[in-house]
C-alpha cells in the first residue's frame, strides 16, 4: 500500500519514432499540477483498489483509504497484512486506537525506513507511469485523471498482470 501523484506535466522517455519524422515535437503543458492518490494490491491475486485524493495525504485521508481497504477485504474472512512504508501519517495517533482494535484481522506491517524497492506497489506506480503518462501531452489535469483511473479500472478486477509484478 502506498500513495503517489501523477502530473499534468507527464514525462518523456526514449521511444521509436518513423524514419520519416525527422525532428518529433513532443508537447508537453508548463504546469506542476498533480492528483494523487492511495493504493493497494492483493498479492493473492493482483487485485488494486484505490482512492483519489485531491488535496493532501494526511492522516484523515489515509484513515478514510483503510477504512475503504478493510471494508473491501472483510468478506473473505481472511487476515490482512497491510506493508507501509514510514510516512508520518501512517503512525498517526488519529487511527492508532483502530488499527489496534482490528490488529488481529487487519494488521499494518511497516517497512524498513528509505527502502521503497521493498513496496510491490511502487512496481506498480512506474508500470502507470508507462502505459499512461510517459510520452503524452494532457492540456487539462482531468485528462490525466482520466487516463489514470481507466487504467485502474482494469486492474481493479483480478489482474494476472499486477499479479506478477507484485509477486513477494
Amino acid at each position: 500500500m502506498d500513495e503517489v501523484h501523477f502530473q499534468q506535466y507527464g514525462s518523456r522517455c526514449r521511444m521509436w519514432v518513423p524514419p520519416e519524422l525527422k525532428e518529433p515535437v513532443l508537447l508537453h503543458h508548463p504546469t506542476r499540477k498533480s492528483i494523487g492518490y492511495f493504493g493497494a494490491v492483493r498479492l493473492r491475486d493482483g487485485k488494486f483498489v484505490y482512492q483519489r485524493e485531491d488535496k493532501v495525504f494526511d492522516g484523515l485521508s489515509f484513515f478514510a483509504f483503510l477504512k475503504l481497504l478493510r471494508k473491501k477485504s472483510c468478506h473473505s474472512r481472511r487476515r490482512v497484512i497491510l506493508l507501509l512504508d514510514n510516512a508520518k501519517y501512517h503512525h498517526a495517533r488519529l487511527h492508532k486506537d483502530w488499527r489496534n482494535d482490528c490488529d488481529d484481522t487487519f494488521h499494518c506491517e511497516y517497512l524498513p525506513p528509505y527502502s521503497p524497492d521493498l513496496n510491490p506497489i511502487e512496481r506498480v506506480w512506474k508500470l502507470t507511469r508507462r502505459l499512461c503518462i510517459h510520452n503524452r501531452y494532457f492540456p487539462q489535469l482531468s485528462c490525466v485523471t482520466d487516463e489514470v483511473e481507466s487504467q485502474f479500472d482494469m486492474w481493479s478486477i483480478t489482474s494476472s498482470d499486477l499479479h506478477k509484478l507484485c509477486v513477494v
